[in-house]
């Protein structure tokens, strides 16, 4: 009959166990979720040139207003904006001219790619074609040829404002279409939204072109639109 007693007062004593003295340990699950966080931040450091520390206060500044104001801005320009000594504005600064350079050179890379993919499988097919209008080539360079180039992107009214004067007032000029992802489609939709004259294309007093890194090869100030020419060797941005 002790049996059952010692058992009875067993579980007795296992009811009115405190909450805290019932809970179980961590799992090692949670463990490994955070170390595999950790490694990933980690990367990502490494990919932008970064340390952990500087990681991790980009993570606080974007989960700030920064964030709401600019929810895309990159981590360098993040904590560039963010500097908190001239010393570290300068380190930002580097650092995003450097992968700057890396991104244009593969995307430059890439159109050359692209290009060469096209006059190899596709040599007699035209390139951007709005209706009604003539083949035209896409792959041009930005040359000093005393024309005005215009750097725009789509979703962009005030790209849409200034491509509307340079038709008003007549004049020839070259289009580069930044972020179009070497994709004809997107060039045709854009100038069809942006009432691009076909006819002025076909007689190439117009041009629609794939930026591919072009405007950021220019290295000028300033958002887009971007109106330029060529001066005395210069590209400089045009009123």
């Amino acid at each position: 009959m002790k049996q059952p007693l010692l058992l009875t007062a067993m579980l007795l004593a296992a009811l009115n166990e405190p909450a805290w003295a019932q809970q179980t340990p961590a799992t090692p699950s949670h463990t490994t979720q955070s170390q595999i966080e950790h490694s990933q931040d980690d990367k990502l450091a490494r990919d932008w040139g970064l340390r952990r520390e500087e990681w991790t206060r980009y993570r606080e500044l974007m989960a700030g207003p920064l964030g709401i104001y600019s929810p895309n801005l990159d981590p360098l320009s993040a904590l560039g904006t963010e500097a908190r000594s001239d010393e570290e504005r300068r380190r930002y600064a580097e650092l995003q001219v450097q992968a700057e350079a890396r991104r244009v050179e593969k995307l430059l890379a890439y159109q050359r790619a692209y290009d060469e993919a096209w006059q190899r499988l596709q040599p007699n097919a035209q390139r951007v074609n709005l209706p009604d209008a003539g083949p035209r080539q896409t792959n041009a360079s930005v040359q000093g040829s005393g024309r005005t180039a215009v750097f725009v992107r789509d979703n962009c009214a005030p790209c849409d404002q200034a491509i509307a004067r340079l038709q008003a007032s007549g004049s020839a000029f070259d289009v580069y279409v930044v972020g179009s992802r070497a994709d004809d489609a997107r060039i045709r939709d854009w100038a069809r939204r942006t009432k691009i004259d076909p006819s002025r294309v076909r007689a190439r007093t117009i041009t629609l072109n794939h930026d591919a890194g072009r405007w950021l090869a220019l290295g000028l100030p300033g958002e887009l639109p971007a109106v330029v020419r060529q001066v005395d060797g210069q590209w400089q941005r045009q009123p």
